[in-house]
């Protein structure tokens, strides 16, 4: 059975950005409906998708839903550094702060987590 850790890093600026998480959800979605262990995380710039998609009518927001009890959380500096840790907080999504306030990637694949990165 496949592990993996899909780290979300798009900002939320751009259609490009727009697309990242679109495959990010996506690709959690695949993984879901195979009933494989996976784990969406939100790191950098990626925390702001968190105030973006969290009890909104974006049209990502379903698959947003779809996944949300595979979220491990999002970087505890980050969403401090982009102004996303209140809105992270309400949401309910953990902030992590495992290496120098941030997630930590080697645990993951100490723990045979394959990351993959958007």
């Amino acid at each position: 059975m496949a592990k993996l850790s899909i780290v979300v890093l798009a900002d939320t600026e751009t259609r490009g950005d727009l697309g990242r998480i679109a495959n990010a959800l996506t690709t959690a979605q695949e993984f879901l409906e195979a009933g494989d262990e996976f784990e969406v995380l939100f790191d950098g710039a990626g925390t702001k998708w968190i105030a973006e998609l969290a009890g909104s009518d974006h049209k990502l927001t379903p698959a947003f839903d779809a996944v949300r009890d595979h979220i491990a959380g999002a970087c505890d500096y980050c969403a401090k550094a982009f102004g996303v840790r209140a809105a992270v907080e309400s949401s309910g999504i953990a902030l992590l702060d495992e290496y120098r306030q941030h997630p930590s990637l080697r645990k993951r694949v100490a723990d045979g987590f394959e990351v993959i990165t958007f």
